[in-house]
């Protein structure tokens, strides 16, 4: 049996929780109940990468009863730990705000190599898009600029790079030499291309990195990872942000690329508007502008177009390798590409 089920036992969970979560909640004298939520659940024989929830109600002294939720994210072969340290960090430095928060870690589970964290409650900015809220789109997305700007404004002198290897495409999991492998065995009539795109995205990174300065970068700013938290402020939502494992000291280019190639393919997706995609793009980065203080010049835009054709690579290549492969959308996503970058 593979250790990870242990975690969809609610018996083992409330056990578990006990020990473990009750202690990190003093106003409470009991876990009453759990309700187990299964948001991610690859499990393989004897490995996994999974994303729980743990609906979770505590009682106090008064028989007073709250329910909060608790998630654990594990992956087999990606511990966790720079993940919670990332967190840990974060919420150190002022990102437990009311208005621009993040999950609150709990501990680290060695055993399970998981996280464990009481999430942020809401709805995330995909949503949104999927139901084509036009209003609660455009209320989140300058708060979402203003927490990219938040991030990237953080002293970097003293700083612990929580995952060097996701700071460079070159290395950013799995790797862009395992890629190209994988590419070359299942699909070489792509081979070429990817092999020339990626030396085209790892030089002009390396060579902008190579002047030495760096940023806090989340590494996966795309609109599932953005929740509108539950509040009753309507005018002016909080945001909180959400998945940390690649956290690390990068070029703050690629929060911009990726957040931008990710709007662009899930508002073309589902509502189907290119010029709605850039509306909302524009307001994000004249928010993000405005907080951050920079100014965009067009040696930036040149970073952000690197890392906007890097992510819409990525997400061909997960569209093409998964099991049942979406080979046509990820060639509408090599054209793109090609087009781009001239190629």
């Amino acid at each position: 049996m593979n250790k990870i089920t242990l975690l969809l036992d609610k018996k083992y969970v409330l056990d578990f929780f006990q020990k473990k979560v009750l202690p990190r909640y003093p106003d409470f004298i009991e876990i009453c109940d759990i309700v187990i939520k299964k948001h991610k659940k690859n499990i393989w024989p004897t490995t996994y990468h999974v994303v729980f929830e743990f609906v979770t109600v505590f009682r106090d002294k008064e028989n007073n009863k709250q329910t909060l939720p608790i998630f654990c994210s594990a992956h087999s072969e990606e511990p966790r730990r720079n993940a919670h340290k990332a967190l840990r960090y974060l919420w150190e430095q002022d990102f437990s705000s009311s208005d621009l928060t993040i999950p609150r870690a709990l501990f680290y589970d060695n055993y399970f190599k998981a996280i464990f964290y009481q999430g942020v409650e809401g709805i995330n900015l995909y949503k949104f898009i999927r139901q084509k809220d036009y209003k609660e789109i455009e209320l989140i997305i300058p708060k979402a600029a203003k927490w990219f700007a938040k991030l990237h404004k953080l002293p970097v002198k003293k700083a612990t790079n929580f995952n060097p290897k996701n700071s460079r495409i070159r290395t950013v999991i799995p790797g862009s030499n395992y890629i190209l492998k994988r590419i070359k065995l299942k699909y070489p009539e792509y081979f070429d291309f990817y092999k020339n795109v990626y030396s085209v995205f790892i030089k002009k990174e390396e060579d902008f990195l190579a002047k030495g300065k760096l940023w806090f970068v989340h590494g996966d700013a795309h609109p599932e990872n953005i929740i509108k938290i539950n509040t009753k402020n309507k005018k002016s939502p909080s945001i909180g942000v959400i998945d940390f494992t690649d956290l690390c000291l990068s070029d703050f280019a690629r929060d911009l690329g990726t957040f931008f190639q990710q709007v662009d393919y899930m508002v073309g997706r589902k509502i189907g508007d290119a010029a709605y995609a850039q509306k909302i793009k524009k307001i994000f980065l004249r928010e993000y502008i405005k907080y951050s203080n920079i100014k965009f010049t067009k040696s930036l835009e040149a970073r952000v177009n690197n890392y906007y054709n890097w992510t819409a690579m990525r997400t061909a290549t997960f569209l093409l390798l998964r099991d049942e492969s979406k080979k046509s959308r990820a060639e509408e996503l090599f054209n793109g590409v090609g087009e781009r970058m001239g190629l």
